[in-house]
C-alpha cells in the first residue's frame, strides 16, 4: 500500500458500505453511536484501492468511534509527520452561507463528502475566539466567556466537543447549553445573571435550520446581534490561517486540555417568555387558562415551548407532537414553510379541536401558526398578522419584508393597517439590517420578517426569534380575553381579514450550474451582484 503522509491511523468510509445496511435509517436513533466523521482531519490527497473501490480519497484519522454501519480500517506504513494535510481558503471559505456557516457533517449520503469535520470545526471555532478577542482588546484585562449550544442533529454533540476545544485553545472560557434554540444564545450575550454566569462575550449556535440530517453549522452572536456577511468571511479566513499552521499534535493536545462549564440556560430564556405573555395581560398568573394549544416542534429544539412556556400559563397542550428530539428528523421537515409540515400541524389542530397550533423550524428561530379552523399563519398571512398587531402598537411605522411578498400585502399594510411596507433583499439578516438602517435615518420601523418565517422586533434586540413572534400572537389572546373580547384564535382571523391573497403561489428554486461559461470561473452569487449592480 503507498505511504502518505503520517504515520497514524486510516479510517475510509465509502457510501458503498452505508449502502449495505439498508435499515440504518430506520434502526438509528438518537441512544446511539452516529456515523458522524469524528476526530477527522481533512482530505490527504493519497489515493488507493479498498474494498473494490478504486482511487478512493483517504482521510486522515486519530481516533474514531464504533458506529452501527460497516467501515474498513487501513494502516498505514508512512514517514512521521506534524503537520495537518492543507485545506485551501476556498475550502473554507466555500462553507459560508449568507451570515451562516454550514456544512456535510455526517457521511454516507452520495456526492456530499464531509467537510465540516472536527478539524475545520476546531479552527472555525477558534477563528471566532480570536476574531472576539480583537473586539474587545480594550477589555484585555477581563477573561472572556463564550456560550454554545446546539439543535437536535446527530451531529451536535461531536461539534460542540470541537468548538469548545477550539475556544479553548484561544483562552477563552467555554459555557455548554446543551440542546437550545438560537434565539436563546443570542439572549445569553445579553441577560445578566451571574448565577448562569451571563452575560457571555460571544455565543456559538450549531445548526443548520431545516437542512437534512448529514448538514449541520454555526451562527455566532455577540450582545450586538448575528454576526454579518462580511465577519464571517472574515473569521473564515483566520480559521483557514489556524488550520494551515496546526499540527496533529496540537490538534491532540485541544483534544485533551478543553474544560468546559455546563449551564441550563433554557430556564431562563423561557422564564422571560412567560413573563412577557403574563405583563400583556395585567400580570395574570394563568392568562392562557383554558386554552387549547398544540405545538409541533418537527423533533427540533423547539420541543420545550409546550411544557416550559404554555403550560405554566395556563394552556392545555395535548395533542402536541413530536416534541422529543431527534436528529433524524423522521415525521417531517421542521420548516414552516414546508407542506407537509404545515399540513401535520394543521391536522393535529383540527384532530383536537384546539384553539391555536403552533410549529417551528429546527432551532425555533422561525414559526408558524394555524387557527382553530385550520387556517395557516404563515408567508404573507404570518407577516400580515405580524404586521396588524404591530401597527396596534406603533401607528405608521414601516415593515419591512423580503423581495418575494405578494402584492396584496402590500396593499393591505399600506390600505388597510395604515403602515408603510419596504420590500428589500432576500435574507434574513438583509431584510434585518435594512430596518435597523431606516431607525437610523429616522424613519420608524418596527418589524422586520421574511416569509420564511424569520421575524426580528425592534422591542426583540432586532433578534429572529420564533418563539417571541408566537408570543406576541399568545399576547394578543390573552389581552383580548382580559379585555373581555374573548373568541379563541378568532381574534387573530379577524386581523388578517382583507388580506387579498393569490388563488396559486409557486415558488421555484433552480440548481445553478456552477460550472457555466458565464460565470468565468467566479461563483453565481458574484454573477448575480454584477448583474444587480448594472442595473441600479
Amino acid at each position: 500500500m503507498a505511504a502518505a503522509s503520517g504515520m497514524i491511523m486510516q479510517n475510509i468510509f465509502i457510501a458503498k458500505q452505508y449502502q449495505k445496511n439498508s435499515h440504518f435509517v430506520n434502526r438509528y436513533r438518537m441512544g446511539c453511536s452516529s456515523p458522524y466523521v469524528s476526530s477527522m482531519l481533512p482530505f490527504q490527497g493519497g489515493k488507493f484501492a479498498w474494498d473494490g473501490t478504486t482511487s478512493m480519497q483517504l482521510v486522515n484519522v486519530s481516533k474514531y468511534q464504533r458506529t452501527s454501519v460497516n467501515r474498513g480500517l487501513v494502516l498505514c506504513n508512512a514517514a512521521p509527520s506534524a503537520a495537518v494535510p492543507t485545506l485551501e481558503k476556498a475550502d473554507f471559505l466555500k462553507l459560508q452561507n449568507g451570515s451562516d456557516i454550514r456544512g456535510v457533517a455526517v457521511a454516507g449520503v452520495e456526492g456530499e463528502p464531509v467537510n465540516l469535520t472536527e478539524p475545520v470545526t476546531e479552527a472555525i471555532a477558534a477563528a471566532f475566539a480570536a476574531w472576539l478577542k480583537d473586539k474587545k482588546k480594550e477589555e484585555a484585562s477581563r477573561h472572556l466567556s463564550i456560550s454554545i449550544g446546539h439543535d437536535s442533529r446527530i451531529s451536535a454533540q461531536t461539534l460542540q466537543d470541537a468548538v469548545s476545544r477550539g475556544i479553548s485553545s484561544v483562552g477563552v472560557d467555554v459555557i455548554q447549553y446543551g440542546l437550545a434554540s438560537t434565539p436563546a444564545m443570542f439572549n445569553s450575550t445579553l441577560t445578566e445573571d451571574d448565577a448562569f454566569l451571563c452575560p457571555v462575550d460571544g455565543s456559538i449556535m450549531i445548526t443548520a435550520s431545516h437542512l437534512p440530517y448529514n448538514r449541520n453549522g454555526f451562527k455566532f452572536f455577540t450582545s450586538a446581534g448575528g454576526l454579518g456577511k462580511a465577519d464571517i468571511k472574515d473569521i473564515l479566513e483566520l480559521a483557514a490561517d489556524i488550520f494551515k499552521n496546526s499540527s496533529v499534535e496540537a490538534y491532540a493536545r485541544n483534544k485533551a486540555s478543553a474544560s468546559v462549564k455546563r449551564v441550563d440556560y433554557m430556564t431562563v430564556y423561557t422564564s422571560n417568555l412567560v413573563k412577557a405573555v403574563r405583563r400583556a395581560a395585567g400580570n395574570i398568573e394563568k392568562p392562557l387558562e383554558g386554552f387549547h394549544i398544540v405545538v409541533d416542534a418537527g423533533n427540533g429544539a423547539g420541543g420545550f415551548f409546550a411544557a416550559k412556556v404554555l403550560e405554566p400559563l395556563g394552556a392545555i397542550t395535548s395533542g402536541s407532537q413530536f416534541l422529543e428530539p431527534d436528529g433524524l428528523f423522521p415525521n417531517h421537515i421542521p420548516n414552516p414553510e414546508d407542506k407537509v409540515a404545515m399540513k401535520a400541524i394543521t391536522q393535529a389542530v383540527l384532530d383536537n379541536e384546539a384553539d391555536l397550533g403552533i410549529i417551528f423550524d429546527t432551532d425555533v428561530d422561525r414559526s408558524a401558526a394555524v387557527d382553530s379552523a385550520g387556517r395557516e399563519f404563515n408567508r404573507n398571512r404570518l407577516i400580515a398578522l405580524m404586521s396588524a398587531i404591530v401597527l396596534e402598537e406603533h401607528p405608521g411605522t414601516t415593515i419591512v419584508t423580503d423581495s418575494v411578498t405578494s402584492d396584496g400585502l402590500t396593499t393591505f399594510i399600506e390600505k388597510k393597517l395604515g403602515g408603510k411596507h419596504r420590500r428589500f433583499k432576500r435574507g434574513y439578516k438583509n431584510v434585518i439590517d435594512e430596518a435597523i438602517r431606516l431607525n437610523s435615518t429616522g424613519e420608524e420601523s418596527h418589524l422586520a420578517i421574511e416569509t420564511s418565517g424569520h421575524g426580528a422586533l425592534k422591542e426583540n434586540h432586532w433578534l429572529d426569534d420564533g418563539a417571541y413572534l408566537m408570543v406576541k400572537v399568545l399576547n394578543k389572546l390573552a389581552s383580548a380575553r382580559a379585555s373581555g373580547a374573548g373568541g379563541g384564535s378568532r381574534v387573530l382571523t379577524d386581523l388578517v381579514e382583507g388580506l387579498e391573497e393569490a388563488a396559486v403561489a409557486v415558488e421555484l428554486r433552480l440548481k445553478i450550474n456552477q460550472s457555466h461559461s458565464d460565470l468565468k470561473g467566479g461563483s453565481f452569487r458574484d454573477y448575480g451582484e454584477a448583474v444587480l449592480k448594472h442595473l441600479e
